[in-house]
């Protein structure tokens, strides 16, 4: 029988590391956190087309895997932080919140 030795996804740890920190930065008015998951994404995609050809020579399979997910789920907390502030500012308008007093007078109208 043959030995080979496996080899790992060239991507696999920038995805997995990508997709963390498109969870940490969706905080970052949500553009952040999507831009690095779309990139992580990306990276996903390459090596997934690798991984199919032949996926007995590959063996970190799971890391790449796990860094979609992260991936897919900093790009939905990012979206959804973005969607929120763009309420904000539609409820209260920017110049409010850039003036403490004013903002304090649009939320007791809202009261």
């Amino acid at each position: 029988m043959f030995e080979f030795e496996q080899r790992k996804l060239p991507n696999a740890t920038p995805v997995l590391v990508l997709g963390i920190l498109s969870i940490l930065t969706c905080c970052c008015y949500g553009v952040l956190g999507i831009i690095i998951g779309v990139i992580a994404l990306v990276l996903y995609k390459q090596d997934k087309q690798l991984y199919d050809k032949n996926p007995s020579v590959y063996e970190n399979y799971n890391n790449l895997n796990t860094g979609r997910i992260l991936a897919i789920i900093g790009i939905v907390l990012s979206v959804l932080f973005l969607v929120y502030v763009l309420w904000i500012i539609s409820l209260f308008g920017l110049d409010a919140l850039q003036d403490p007093e004013l903002m304090q007078e649009r939320i007791n109208e809202l009261q």
